[in-house]
């Protein structure tokens, strides 16, 4: 069963920068989807970017042109930049696996907050 770790969350003014990681461990599938999903309380979990072992990265209308979505295959981990950020941006960032020879795991979650 895959395991995530994230790391990265945390407060800061609107405009700045924060960077998520995700670390994957009880990786079995060579092809799977890496990547980020957001929630806010009383919403449902929304995604954010994720992206294929392959290097093709899928964002969200939200946030394309301010976030980057980048991976290292070889150490199964994710990594999230987030610039210009927004209040808007404020939520609980979830980190997600998706592969074809294991069940689909999500991660703890790591609060960002974005003042303004």
């Amino acid at each position: 069963q895959v395991q995530l770790v994230e790391s990265g969350g945390g407060s800061v003014q609107a405009g700045g920068s924060l960077r998520l990681s995700c670390a994957a461990s009880g990786v079995l599938s060579d092809a799977n989807i890496m990547g980020w999903y957001r929630q806010t309380p009383g919403k449902q979990r929304e995604h954010v970017a994720t992206i294929s072992t392959t290097g093709v990265p899928r964002y969200s209308d939200s946030v394309k042109g301010r976030f980057a979505i980048s991976r290292d295959n070889a150490e199964n981990t994710v990594y999230l930049q987030m610039n210009s950020l927004h209040p808007e941006d404020t939520a609980v960032y979830y980190c997600n696996f998706f592969g074809t020879r294991e069940p689909e795991a999500w991660g703890q979650g790591t609060q960002v907050t974005v003042s303004s």
